[in-house]
């Protein structure tokens, strides 16, 4: 029965988020909403629905380390697999404002989750300067998009289908907005509810089961929406779609939840000194892959999927307290990672010096 309600609840997710997705990117085209706003707040943030929906429900319902979890280990899949997979399928195009805004962004408040956490606490007053920060990003989307033309936006509100009339369009596109939410909403009871008894039966600590199987579960939208932009030729969005993501991860349902929690949310010990500072790495991974030319090649798509099994992996040892931990820590930490991180900064270096060459030939 455990087994039948987290399958339901993952399929609940998945529909109420393409409902939701579908039809307020509908409504936002034909209301004049350009390009860029829709493309980093609508689709990046409905697709983070499932997060939100959870991890709500797990700081109502106590359960807070699901919460945390499921925003860290969100994140952490996001990067790592998602844009693995991705770039797996089609080398990956990044745009120069991810690269110049939105990654810096992004590391900026992984860091500041940290030091938020240090107290092993995320408060209300926490939770409302991240959602006043993403009041102030989706500020800043909104006036930047007053410079698209009138052309780019018309193209893409026929891209989303927004021609009828005005009555068929706000009855099907509020139907699908609501049947998404009501969805979404009975999909994250039964998915926290289940994931519960399986940390029970595993005898695994929540938190693994909210880093692991929740984590990814509510990335299922994320994942459909970045795999089908890449096999579409539209690799733009998917890069945009993770990392718009993420933000909304951080600052809407991390702050959203710590609001709403009547004594925030808990951060354990293990939380604070082992996955956030994991989930500061892996955004400090994005930035000089993403410099590189501008493009996510198939090399880096597998060098970030193989982190993804690492870090998994590590995880599971570390639940079962296996015997390799150790050595497999110790080969983790003082080889591969130094070994990646070297590697790419020359390759951001050699990037930097063959741009500064290329005006004077």
């Amino acid at each position: 029965m455990t087994i039948l309600l987290f399958s339901v609840g993952l399929v609940f997710l998945v529909i109420g988020a393409e409902a939701l997705v579908r039809g307020a990117s509908r409504l936002a085209a034909a209301l004049g909403i350009s390009p860029l706003v829709i493309g980093l707040t609508v689709v990046a943030f409905g697709t983070s629905s499932p997060e939100l929906a959870v991890s709500i429900k797990s700081a109502l319902s106590g359960q807070a380390s699901i919460a945390v979890g499921n925003v860290v280990g969100s994140n952490i899949f996001n990067v790592l697999f998602i844009l693995g997979i991705s770039a797996l399928i089609v080398p990956l195009i990044v745009a120069q404002q991810l690269v110049r805004l939105d990654v810096p962004l992004m590391i900026a408040l992984s860091v500041i989750v940290l030091i938020l956490s240090l107290d092993e606490n995320f408060s209300r007053i926490d939770g409302l300067m991240l959602v006043v920060g993403l009041i102030i990003y989706v500020w800043f989307l909104i006036s930047q998009s007053r410079r698209e033309s009138v052309e780019v936006r018309n193209e893409y509100a026929r891209e989303f289908g927004t021609r009828g009339t005005a009555k068929d369009l706000w009855g099907k596109n509020l139907g699908l907005i609501f049947g998404g939410l009501i969805l979404l909403v009975l999909g994250s009871r039964w998915l926290v509810d289940s994931a519960v008894a399986f940390a029970q039966y595993l005898g695994v600590s929540e938190l693994v089961v909210g880093l692991t199987i929740v984590a990814a579960g509510t990335s299922l939208p994320e994942v459909v929406t970045s795999v089908i932009a890449a096999l579409r030729g539209e690799r733009d969005i998917a890069v945009g779609n993770v990392i718009g993501s993420n933000l909304f991860n951080i600052m809407g349902v991390l702050g959203l939840a710590s609001i709403i929690a009547p004594t925030g949310i808990g951060a354990s010990p293990a939380v604070v000194g082992f996955d956030i500072p994991v989930m500061i790495g892996v955004a400090l991974v994005c930035l000089p892959i993403f410099f590189t030319g501008g493009v996510i090649s198939r090399k880096e798509g597998l060098l970030l999927l193989g982190y993804y099994v690492a870090y998994t992996l590590y995880l599971v040892l570390a639940a079962s307290h296996h015997d390799a931990l150790p050595q497999f820590s110790v080969v983790m930490l003082y080889f591969v990672m130094p070994l990646t991180a070297v590697t790419l900064f020359f390759v951001a270096l050699r990037q930097i010096r063959s741009r500064k060459r290329r005006p004077t030939e």
